[in-house]
């Protein structure tokens, strides 16, 4: 059975608090689930301690059995020292798209234009 580490979503409508749950692939992301291990609570400021708990003794025994986790949970995992999570390189992120680069282009021969224009009157 594929199991995976994800969140469970729990609370009231805009006050979200999760679950972080070890569930099949299969079962819906609020319903049916095998273990709780852990929370984690979006409302508290990022330096609380209390933002996210976890039972890394029940988190690496899951991870022996193959269980999946989610990136979210991947985060709090590498955080916590219990798992990494390898580093994302992307160098084009940063690059400008097509529209942009001749747009871009456009407004430099505009301004080299008028550039031109004083120097010859």
């Amino acid at each position: 059975m594929p199991t995976k580490i994800r969140l469970a979503r729990g609370g009231s409508k805009k006050r979200p608090y999760y679950r972080i749950v070890i569930a099949d692939v299969r079962a819906p992301r609020d319903g049916r689930f095998i273990e709780k291990v852990g929370t984690y609570n979006p409302m508290l400021a990022k330096d609380n301690p209390e933002r996210v708990t976890l039972v890394q003794e029940r988190i690496e025994h899951w991870l022996k059995q193959g269980a999946q986790p989610t990136d979210r949970v991947l985060r709090f995992l590498d955080q916590a020292g219990i798992a990494t999570r390898p580093s994302r390189n992307n160098p084009n992120k940063g690059e400008p798209g097509k529209k942009a680069k001749e747009r871009a282009e456009e407004r430099a021969a505009k301004a080299a234009e008028a550039a031109e224009a004083p120097a010859e009157a």
